[in-house]
């Protein structure tokens, strides 16, 4: 009897040690999904969970305090996204939960490209214009001789993301800077994809994570998609195509990401993920991923971890080994040294920062 109370009461030790080290509860893109979470080099920390949802539901379960949609129970205290928050989605949340939840916060964690690999016997060097990939991932161009200007009768298979994903937003946002009668912009391929809802040709092939993007690929000669750059070699050009000849390297991005301003209303979210559909100059499909967090949480100790996780990814270094190695790039030291100043030190004095006791007295993300 002794032993068997005392191997119940380790049991109950055990989950509890378990649930109290999984404290902070997350999830949503799955471009970033590698460097957050389940790699040897992932920067969310031992106690952060991250569900790998695509974006809108990472968006959807946060806003709505759902943890349902991360398959656990519980509180939603973040959750990653390629998706920019809408005005509607921003309207929304500040009426149902604004008043006892607090504000939400909109970070950019790690610049990134879309990338568009392909597999084409034959060509190993493949260039497109902007106008070109309109053409191919529309439809409005069938085979690759009809794209390309060949003889080549092989058919173009696209491989799409099938879920609210927000790669398939940055992608859908500078095909429709270019060619706004084939795109609109949209977290999903067949409503992004004009007209919406319009029937695929029958050898396109959608998955779900962008995991499966360049596998899918790979498979079929004459396909081409849309990836984030972890899981492919964004700088070889027999891998993923240039476009309007240009590679989506780091230096590439980072040149078209140059020209965002810093925000100069600090309160606002949508200025903290700041968008660049059709750059000047570098790659032409260029972003940032987003956290979102909340500036309030009733349990102390979430607040914490939050406030420390943000405190080691906007320092410099930071997680910056670990973001280029995984095909990512660091924010630059402007924007790390802003979020630092509004919400991590409040030394900007606009009380934005984590759990700020003027503003989160007595609201905040519940227990």
């Amino acid at each position: 009897m002794f032993k068997r109370t005392l191997i119940a009461a380790s049991l109950t030790v055990a989950a509890l040690a378990s649930a109290q080290a999984m404290a902070v509860t997350g999830g949503g893109a799955s471009l970033p999904a590698a460097l957050y979470k389940g790699s040897a080099n992932s920067i969310l920390p031992a106690n952060f969970s991250y569900a790998v949802t695509g974006s809108g539901i990472g968006k959807s379960a946060f806003l709505t305090n759902n943890a349902a949609q991360f398959s656990t129970t519980g509180t939603v205290h973040f959750a990653a996204s390629d998706s920019i928050l809408s005005a509607t989605e921003l309207s929304t949340y500040n009426t149902n939960f604004g008043g006892s939840y607090g504000p939400l916060i909109q970070l950019p964690s790690v610049a990134t490209s879309v990338a568009i690999p392909y597999k084409k016997a034959g060509n190993t060097t493949l260039n497109l214009t902007s106008a070109q990939l309109c053409d191919a991932l529309s439809g409005a161009k069938t085979t690759w001789g009809q794209l390309l200007g060949t003889a080549d009768t092989t058919a173009i298979r696209v491989v799409y993301r099938s879920t609210s994903s927000g790669t398939t937003e940055i992608l859908s946002r500078h095909l429709n800077s270019v060619c706004p009668t084939k795109f609109a912009v949209n977290t999903t391929f067949t409503n992004a994809r004009l007209p919406a809802g319009s029937a695929l040709p029958s050898n396109w092939v959608g998955v779900a994570n962008t995991a499966d993007v360049a596998t899918a690929v790979n498979a079929v000669d004459g396909s081409i998609g849309y990836v984030g750059p972890d899981g492919v070699n964004a700088a070889s050009n027999a891998v993923v195509a240039r476009i309007n000849g240009v590679q989506p390297t780091s230096a590439n991005v980072n040149t078209a990401l140059a020209s965002a301003p810093l925000p100069t209303n600090p309160a606002l979210p949508a200025q903290w993920s700041p968008v660049v559909a059709n750059p000047a100059s570098g790659y032409a499909m260029a972003a940032y991923t987003n956290f979102i967090f909340g500036q309030c949480y009733k349990d102390a100790a979430v607040a914490a971890d939050v406030k420390a996780f943000l405190t080691q990814h906007y320092s410099t270094p930071g997680n910056a080994v670990a973001t280029a190695a995984h095909g990512f790039i660091p924010v630059p030291t402007n924007w790390k040294n802003a979020v630092t100043a509004n919400f991590i030190t409040n030394t900007t004095g606009n009380n934005l920062n984590i759990n700020n006791a003027s503003v989160c007295n007595a609201v905040g993300r519940p227990l």
